[in-house]
């Protein structure tokens, strides 16, 4: 169970992670909230936020309603390229800090390749020296930058958090970050909702087969791959039956045919086609700095 340190995960910098998180990109801070709860209540330790989400405060008070303690849970959150550079990610930590309402981050990600990325690196480095954060890592960053963090780092990333299925297997990156041990999270873990995979007739037999769900298949084959899987939901029947992963295991034959199922298939990248490299920065850069400290 995700509940036991002793299934936690050692990461390259030696801190543990759970093997499966709870995501609450999109929820309003009155669905997060709730939501959070009920996760905790389940089961789950590891929570996955970002300033961009708006809901940090919400998760900040799920976790001290909770009745865990602090070392119990394990706070994920990640810092938007409009404040990276080593002076504006330095204030961003601080902010993020208070608005989370702890003493320390658990994971700490850059959320987007653009931008000044190896000055936002170093102020995270210089916050895990500080105690303010334990480990530090990347999310949705592509070969070229993820090398410049390798030449440049002092402290190696110890998680790349990236769009990842059955759909969308991610194996050339998977490589790269396998030279540095870096640990992946998977977003989208059980395909953004797509119906098509549900209806898969491989996923569906090994469901029956195992008198399990869809969804707990896929999330079971996240966790026999080496991923962490977040999946998200409002839905206290889904949060509680997407943790209920732990009491059987896929057979390598059933792994394989999963991992046939990959077709290079991204709804991240589907969302923005069309749309260059540079156009997609300026959306990210060239945008009024929202008001993180207006969330509720």
């Amino acid at each position: 169970m995700a509940t036991d340190k002793s299934n936690w995960r050692t990461l390259n910098d030696g801190n543990k992670i759970p093997p499966i998180g709870f995501g609450v990109f999109t929820m309003s801070p009155e669905e997060c909230e709730p939501a959070a709860l009920e996760a905790f209540s389940a089961g789950y330790r590891l929570i996955d936020t970002a300033n961009a989400y708006m809901n940090e405060r919400a998760v900040g008070r799920a976790m001290k309603k909770s009745g865990l303690s602090r070392d119990e849970i394990y706070l994920t959150t990640k810092i938007m390229p409009i404040d990276f550079g080593y002076e504006k990610t330095t204030a961003a930590i601080d902010s993020t800090l208070k608005r989370l309402d702890t003493d320390y981050i658990d994971l700490l990600l850059l959320h987007i390749r653009f931008g000044d990325y190896l000055g936002a690196w170093r102020a995270m480095e210089e916050a895990v020296d500080a105690e303010k954060v334990r480990s530090i890592g990347i999310s949705n960053f592509e070969e070229p930058q993820i090398r410049d963090i390798y030449e440049h780092a002092r402290i190696m990333p110890a998680v790349d958090q990236i769009e990842c299925h059955p759909y969308f297997q991610e194996h050339a990156i998977r490589e790269i970050l396998a030279e540095k041990n870096v640990q992946v999270e998977s977003y989208y873990p059980v395909g953004h909702g797509d119906k098509k995979m549900f209806a898969e007739p491989v996923l569906n037999d090994i469901a029956k087969a195992h008198n399990k769900s869809v969804a707990q298949i896929i999330l079971r084959w996240h966790v026999q791959e080496g991923f962490i899987p977040l999946p998200k939901s409002t839905n206290p029947d889904h949060i509680k039956a997407n943790l209920n992963i732990f009491d059987f295991e896929l057979s390598d034959a059933e792994m394989e045919k999963i991992r046939a199922l990959d077709t290079n298939k991204s709804y991240f990248a589907d969302d923005l086609k069309g749309v260059t490299e540079e156009e997609h920065a300026k959306m990210f850069l060239d945008v009024e700095h929202p008001d993180y400290d207006a969330q509720k």
